[in-house]
């Protein structure tokens, strides 16, 4: 799956289950991409949790010097989103969005400029607070996870915590870092997200 920008496109991958009840567009951190095996671990939770997942590449190799250009990843997500919004297989399912790392800034900004078309952010060892004020508009269900030995991001969460406007939890998993390497930490990881977004999307979907 491509997304058209003026100069270029996003290259993705859609994987929509049959029975899918929501779709969650990930957002991937400074220096990683589509094949990042933390995310497509995500990724295949999710899937096996009855949600489709899109995995874009947000910057080309070009552009790496603008991993923390947050604006731009912004823009990006949100063409994405678009996309999401069009396409047939997707069009109809409650929409959330998977952050990580910078990546999670740019979710929460774009969850704080579509508050009707965004349900739900998870982020994992995300920088919320380079969403700025954005933070304070983001009136979707959030769910930061941070490992509990990743101790400036930590700090970092526990702060941007208190500035979301709309519910939230922070969970930490004990003795992880930030790339989550520890055994069982990112299956704790891919369990929570799978259970933030059951619960949020779906009960969207059966009102």
């Amino acid at each position: 799956m491509t997304v058209p920008l003026v100069f270029g496109a996003l290259r993705g991958d859609l994987t929509v289950p049959a029975d899918a009840f929501g779709v969650v567009a990930f957002a991937h951190g400074s220096g990683s991409s589509r094949h990042s095996p933390r995310n497509i671990a995500v990724a295949k939770t999710l899937q096996d949790n009855r949600l489709a997942t899109a995995l874009f590449d947000l910057l080309d190799p070009a552009e790496a010097d603008r991993r923390f250009d947050i604006e731009l990843l912004t823009k990006r997500v949100l063409r994405v989103m678009d996309e999401l919004a069009r396409h047939e297989s997707t069009r109809d399912l409650p929409l959330g969005l998977f952050g990580a790392s910078t990546g999670a800034a740019a979710a929460l900004r774009a969850a704080a400029a579509r508050p009707d078309q965004v349900r739900a952010v998870v982020s994992r060892g995300g920088r919320p607070d380079l969403a700025g004020d954005a933070l304070a508009r983001v009136t979707c269900p959030t769910l930061l996870i941070v490992g509990g030995r990743d101790y400036e991001v930590l700090r970092l969460n526990e702060d941007a915590v208190q500035r979301l406007a709309g519910p939230h939890e922070l969970s930490v998993i004990p003795h992880a870092t930030h790339l989550f390497e520890e055994p069982g930490a990112l299956p704790a990881v891919a369990e929570l997200a799978s259970d933030w977004f059951s619960g949020t999307l779906r009960v969207r979907e059966n009102r």
